[in-house]
């Protein structure tokens, strides 16, 4: 099995750059929408991307935009030229999988977003992209069986170059699931993944060690 990792799906520069300083997470996701929400600019994204590979990003992700191929792949251009760890993401419409396969076919590392059926994930394993992102607090929204579905999804990809990378996680339980039916890689928000680290006795007994050392005399 593929060893799990972590990134973090914001655009909250201070919050990302303290989980990616502590070297708990591989990468930044974002999406058009993340960035709004953190008050962020298209003209901000070169900046960022220096910011958090400063910062210990491996692989940071913006994702293309325009509703047609050309546009799509006109748009990537301009991600895939900020450097070397950048990954770039492509709704899973008809236009965008048609702009995905010819990127893959350039080289670039692709994640195909939103994907919401197993056939799309097959689709995707079929073209050989790189990543592909089900949200899964969303399909439980629409009432699907969220972790089921992944859970094909998963299957579908197994011995391909596709990996699921599973977003929309709204707890720690979310991530520990889906890790159980094989899933390799997650993206949460900020405060999912500080859940993840945190466990009151965990606090409770470093406390009571760092007391033990004062009266030993540390």
């Amino acid at each position: 099995m593929t060893a799990p990792r972590l990134y973090v799906d914001s655009a909250d520069v201070e919050r990302v750059g303290r989980l990616l300083s502590a070297g708990v997470v591989h990468g930044v996701t974002t999406n058009p929408t993340i960035l709004e929400r953190g008050g962020r600019a298209a003209s901000e994204i070169p900046a960022l991307y220096e910011r958090w590979t400063a910062e210990g990003a491996d692989e940071v992700f913006f994702q293309t935009w325009g509703g047609d191929r050309e546009s799509y792949l006109r748009n990537a251009s301009g991600i895939l030229a900020l450097g070397d760890r950048v990954a770039v993401k492509v709704p899973a419409t008809a236009e965008g999988f048609a702009a995905a396969s010819a990127l893959v076919r350039d080289g670039a590392t692709v994640l195909v977003t939103a994907v919401y059926t197993v056939a799309q994930a097959l689709a995707c394993a079929s073209i050989g992209v790189r990543y592909i992102a089900p949200y899964l607090g969303r399909m439980r929204d629409a009432g699907l069986d969220g972790s089921g579905i992944i859970a094909r999804m998963q299957s579908v990809c197994a011995d391909s170059d596709t990996n699921v990378l599973a977003a929309s996680l709204r707890s720690p339980d979310d991530i520990v699931e889906l890790r159980e039916s094989g899933v390799p890689y997650f993206t949460a928000a900020p405060d999912v993944l500080d859940a993840l680290l945190f466990d009151s006795v965990s606090d409770s007994s470093s406390a009571e060690f760092d007391a033990a050392m004062v009266r030993l005399g540390a």
